[in-house]
């Protein structure tokens, strides 16, 4: 099991290239405490609000903003699903630049709709950006899921 397991809620045109494989750097103004190996769930956020998908973090890098910035979007820029516009918007005025590079997406047989997860996790609020999922919130997830969110490895 991983260290940490977060739950980062992603806007519908993000979530969407994250699934169809476009997209595998998520770029963040906040450290998180993630590293190699652990898991990270994507909510994507309204109108859908649903639960789809788990990926792990392959790596994570930081970068100090603005004296990096634009090295900093040379090593995301291939893989982010973003516009150098939309970086330039988004990073504006930010001193932190964090990109979560993962890998090994995990498609849910079931996306969980927020109203069921809330059902059988009362005290669970999508995140404004992220939070972390205790032991006890990712095994219900798992059951909702219908699926192992973690892949073995042979």
């Amino acid at each position: 099991m991983p260290n940490n397991i977060l739950l980062l809620s992603i806007k519908p045109e993000y979530a969407d290239k994250i699934l169809a494989g476009k997209k595998t750097v998520e770029l963040r103004r906040v450290r998180t405490r993630l590293e190699a190996g652990d898991l990270v769930l994507v909510y994507v956020t309204s109108p859908q609000q649903i639960l789809v998908a788990s990926v792990e973090v392959e790596r994570v890098i930081t970068e100090n903003l603005p004296q990096n910035k634009k090295d900093f979007w040379e090593q995301v820029k291939d893989k982010a699903g973003i516009t150098y516009q939309d970086f330039q918007r988004y990073y504006q005025g930010a001193s932190l630049g964090v990109a979560i590079y993962f890998n090994n997406k995990n498609v849910f047989n079931n996306p969980i709709k927020l109203t069921t997860l809330k059902k059988k996790l009362p005290a669970i609020n999508p995140p404004q950006s992220y939070r972390y999922i205790t032991d006890h919130e990712f095994k219900v997830i798992t059951k909702l899921a219908d699926k192992p969110l973690l892949k073995t490895k042979n």
